[in-house]
């Protein structure tokens, strides 16, 4: 592929807006009526609440306890989405808590992505390689997930194709005269907001991906003299007006702790070992890839020869210093998430874009026949792997057939057929449209159908449902034992107590007229030798599977007979 010419570079506006359509449309199904996830989006969410109750929003706290993994840019986000949304809805801000609008900075910043890759790619390959790149990643699946969730990554992920966006445009750029006055400025602080942002959203991760990138690029090409266009110390200068108020108010509102927990705890724990039960070898997200970065990620593996070949290209350049630097940390980092890797996905639908423009199945560096076999196996495995849970986990979890996730088995499969069949013909636009609608199809079904109605899953779902049943009083206070899932407080309101069996008793008894306790079976014996010769009065029975811990769950909802 030889350069791309400056008109070539640019997507026609409608084709940003029909991108934009195409996302929101992959991305709203199970939008609203999926629970919270556990645990950390119930974390999230449950904060920013508690930020719109209080009116404080310096300090992060979930219930009594401090938040201090990460900075406050998606506290921020989430309240001021859920006070816009409540005002829209005319209610008070927060007298209908729900879970959706918390999504919504996950929701927009995910297309935000989108589009922005859509650009990069098309700065760097052409306009039809942007579109069709920005159709990937808003088809594929990680990126799905994390629209959904009310947590940080899709944000974060804008802000980092945003610093990228404005570094590929320098570095491209890198041999045209310097523009004079304003428009020398345009760029940089472009490429520095998003950084900023960035920084009170998870930290430096738009430095860490840009830098690894500027870094490879100034070694490669043995010149680093385009790097001043971003005019860094004014930059670093921008990077700390936006973040330094926030931080400076956070370390005197804690006394330091803010970054003894993110630094100290969190971010260096993640380096130094795997958290949470996460820590895995090198190699993981290799292994994943095939699944997060479905339906596409045989068309990355099959552009492996084409990115060699032309390694020499300023644009697959930047794009392999993009991945590879990121990708290595990422593996040499103990503990790994499924998203983690999303910062990179960009650049690699770009070159898979690209490839795929340039029929790479016909020209002289095609792909040998144990590569493409490789890749179809790989793609089929993920993407089979995939749908195939979705009509198992309703039977493993609640003992029943889903006629929707069954019958999404075959309709999905063809569609993807149909995908493959024609990539690999080169008829893009056939193999394209059956891609992104077997995603389609795939996700519409899940998230708004089969996820939603697998009952066992959603367990403090269940428990909120049975509370508003048989409640008491207005105001009654749950205490639960045993089962201490984020969600359940996010659900049932910042005053439920995650406590043991004993102290559950010990709520009962003080509150007899409007307590409740809800007890999972293993904490039974404590919380009954607790109460004594008093039995208390079972109002409901749960039953599910704790997807955090791998353990099915029994819980009784309970309270105290009336004097």
């Amino acid at each position: 592929m030889t350069a791309i010419s400056p008109q070539r570079s640019r997507l026609p506006v409608w084709a940003y807006a029909l991108l934009a359509l195409i996302a929101a449309a992959l991305f709203l199904p199970g939008f609203t009526v999926l629970p919270p996830f556990d645990r950390d989006e119930a974390r999230f969410a449950q904060a920013s609440s508690q930020m719109l109750d209080s009116g404080n929003f310096v300090d992060i706290r979930f219930q009594d306890e401090t938040r201090y993994k990460k900075p406050v840019g998606i506290y921020w986000l989430q309240s001021a989405a859920t006070a816009a949304a409540d005002a829209l809805r005319g209610i008070p801000v927060g007298a209908d808590k729900v879970i959706w609008t918390y999504r919504i900075p996950s929701f927009l910043g995910a297309i935000l992505a989108v589009l922005v890759s859509a650009w990069t790619a098309a700065r760097l390959f052409g306009g039809p390689a942007g579109f069709i790149a920005g159709l990937m990643m808003a088809s594929c699946v990680v990126l799905g997930v994390e629209a959904r969730m009310g947590k940080t990554d899709a944000v974060l992920l804008a802000t980092v194709v945003i610093g990228q966006a404005a570094l590929a445009h320098l570095y491209l750029g890198r041999r045209d005269p310097v523009p004079a006055g304003r428009a020398a400025w345009t760029v940089p602080l472009v490429f520095w907001i998003a950084a900023g942002v960035g920084v009170l959203v998870k930290g430096p991760m738009v430095l860490l991906v840009s830098g690894t990138t500027a870094l490879v690029l100034a070694l490669w090409d043995r010149e680093a003299g385009w790097l001043k266009r971003l005019k860094p110390l004014a930059g670093l200068g921008i990077v700390v007006a936006i973040a330094a108020p926030w931080l400076i108010a956070i370390a005197i509102k804690s006394k330091g702790a803010f970054f003894a927990e993110s630094v100290g705890h969190d971010m260096l724990g993640k380096v130094s070992g795997g958290q949470e039960g996460k820590g895995l070898p090198p190699g993981y997200y290799l292994g994943t890839f095939w699944v997060t970065f479905a339906p596409w990620s045989l068309l990355a593996l099959l552009a492996v020869p084409w990115v060699w070949a032309r390694r020499r290209l300023d644009a697959v350049r930047f794009c392999i210093a993009w991945i590879v630097p990121s990708w290595l940390v990422f593996e040499a980092v103990p503990t790994k998430l499924l998203h983690y890797t999303l910062p990179v996905f960009p650049a690699i639908a770009a070159v898979a874009a690209a490839a795929l423009i340039d029929n790479f199945d016909r020209s002289r560096e095609r792909p040998r026949r144990w590569l493409v076999a490789a890749a179809v196996a790989l793609g089929v495995i993920g993407f089979g792997a995939l749908t195939l849970a979705v009509a198992v986990i309703p039977w493993l979890v609640d003992h029943r057939i889903d006629p929707v996730g069954v019958a999404l088995v075959p309709a999905v499969g063809g569609l993807f057929a149909l995908a493959l069949r024609s990539l690999l013909r080169g008829e893009r636009r056939t193999g394209l449209a059956a891609g992104v609608g077997a995603a389609a199809l795939l996700y519409a079904g899940t998230y708004a159908a089969v996820l939603p109605n697998i009952d066992g899953v959603w367990v403090s779902r269940q428990a909120a449902r049975a509370v508003a049943q048989v409640r008491p009083c207005p105001d009654s206070v749950v205490a639960s034992a045993g089962y201490s899932e984020p969600s359940l407080v996010f659900l049932l309101g910042t005053p439920t107590k995650l406590v043991h069996g004993a102290a559950a008793a010990a709520h009962l008894t003080a509150d007899r007229a409007c307590g409740l306790a809800l007890v999972e079976d293993r904490e039974s014996p404590a919380f009954l030798d607790s109460l004594g010769t008093v039995t208390p009065l079972p109002l409901a029975e749960l039953s599910g599977f704790n997807y955090n811990t791998g353990k099915r769950l029994h819980l009784t909802l309970y309270r105290l007979p009336a004097q």
